[in-house]
């Protein structure tokens, strides 16, 4: 029996960081109205390098290992040296590869990711063998676990999300979500998301999902608790977090001092991180907040989205959780 077995893409990432990054405001075609500048036709110095796995299912994986759960991962990779990368990988982290799948039409996931430090990095994103996993491909009799963990899904994995949510709810497991827009545009979600426990969402999504401007907070946690009776979670980025459990609204804001190297996985560190302790925890929303805080900012201050994950055991700063009980959308500071 497994403590959680995680869903989701496993990729290969190439981390470079240009000696002279130029950023040029472009509000006509880039949607953040910013955009990174090459000479065309040159050759441009790269002064480091690394190379690192990534994908949010082995994210994942890597965070509650190191948390102490018995873990394994279910994804799909290409049969090359990237692929091999991966496996050795999730083996040397202790998760349970035996439900990955190699794929030969197709490489293994790859991304470029280029470095801009102490801002949001630029990637350059190969969707490749990821997407090939079927329904057909999972062993669903050997899915023997406490939890499943479904990280933003695409390809063909997508078709099998609401498969994935039901089996779980056959079979008394929980379900934690991290979404991404694929499963969000999918018309029967809403109906989906009353068989999630836990579902996490970044503010574009939540906004996205419930057709609500991102401001409007309060209006957006209305709709999401008519939609998920569990939890609800929505990540602000820099501006922190906020959680719904249906009576109260939690929110805090990361450390101010926090170092930032590299953005790279900071959503799933967050995620797994939280869902970690609100495990071990019992269901401590909390707690849940100041462990996935903690284990995001150790993820922001290395590159890759792996190497500052959190172990068990670690000390980390504990910032202040702000609760409030709501009740017809008036909230009172507890």
């Amino acid at each position: 029996m497994y403590d959680i077995i995680t869903f989701g893409s496993a990729a290969k990432d190439i981390f470079v960081k240009p000696k002279k990054l130029t950023v040029l405001k472009y509000d006509k075609d880039f949607s953040t109205n910013e955009g990174i500048c090459f000479p065309l036709g040159s050759k441009i110095d790269v002064e480091e390098i690394q190379f690192n796995t990534g994908g949010g299912g082995t994210n994942a994986a890597a965070t509650f290992s190191k948390q102490g759960f018995k873990t394994a991962f279910c994804g799909a990779i290409g049969t090359d040296l990237a692929g091999q990368d991966i496996i050795n990988e999730l083996k040397a982290l202790k998760v349970d590869a035996r439900f990955v799948v190699k794929k030969r039409e197709k490489l293994t996931n790859h991304s470029v990711i280029i470095l801009n430090e102490g801002q949001d990095t630029t990637i350059l994103a190969y969707r490749g063998a990821a997407e090939l996993l079927d329904k057909k491909d999972i062993p669903w009799k050997k899915l023997k676990t406490k939890w499943i963990y479904l990280a933003p899904l695409s390809g063909l994995l997508c078709d099998s999300f609401e498969e994935i949510v039901n089996f779980a709810q056959q079979n008394k497991i929980k379900i934690a979500a991290n979404p991404g827009m694929a499963q969000l545009a999918l018309e029967h979600f809403p109906e989906i998301a009353k068989k999630i426990d836990v579902l996490i969402l970044n503010r574009e999504e939540a906004s996205f999902l419930t057709k609500i401007s991102y401001e409007q907070e309060k209006e957006i946690f209305k709709k999401l608790d008519e939609m998920c009776p569990g939890i609800a979670v929505m990540t602000k980025g820099g501006d922190g977090v906020v959680v719904s459990d249906g009576k109260n609204i939690y929110s805090a804001r990361p450390l101010k001092d926090r170092k930032i190297v590299d953005t790279t996985g900071a959503g799933d560190s967050f995620a797994s991180g939280f869902i970690s302790d609100f495990i071990r925890e019992n269901g401590n929303i909390e707690k849940a907040i100041q462990f996935g805080l903690a284990n995001s900012a150790g993820c922001l201050s290395q590159i890759g989205a792996k190497g500052g994950l959190l172990k068990k055991g670690d000390i980390f700063e504990k910032i202040q959780v702000v609760k409030e009980e709501c009740d017809n959308n008036v909230c009172i500071v507890k």
